[in-house]
């Protein structure tokens, strides 16, 4: 069975078509694409809060943590010349 040209192109026709109806469907379905309400605003801006708190928070800890780090090293470095000055 041979396929003539004109059916080859009507089959590559019918999977163009397929194809650009399945992109224009998955475009239509799209979340993104829905109009933003008001509670998806109230949402975000609630997230927003939520990551600046977090933010601040995670700072606070880095910087205990930094300032807990330092006073080791200077409590290990003061033993290091306490044991200097004793040989």
């Amino acid at each position: 069975m041979s396929i003539t040209r004109s059916t080859k192109n009507r089959i590559y026709a019918a999977l163009i078509a397929g194809c650009l109806s399945s992109v224009a469907f998955a475009q239509a379905s799209d979340p993104a694409a829905a109009p933003v309400t008001h509670a998806d605003k109230k949402a975000a801006k609630e997230q927003s809060k939520a990551d600046k708190k977090a933010a601040v928070a995670q700072a606070k800890a880095d910087k205990t943590k930094t300032d807990a780090q330092a006073d080791a090293d200077k409590a290990n470095a003061d033993a290091n010349l306490k044991d200097a000055k004793k040989q």
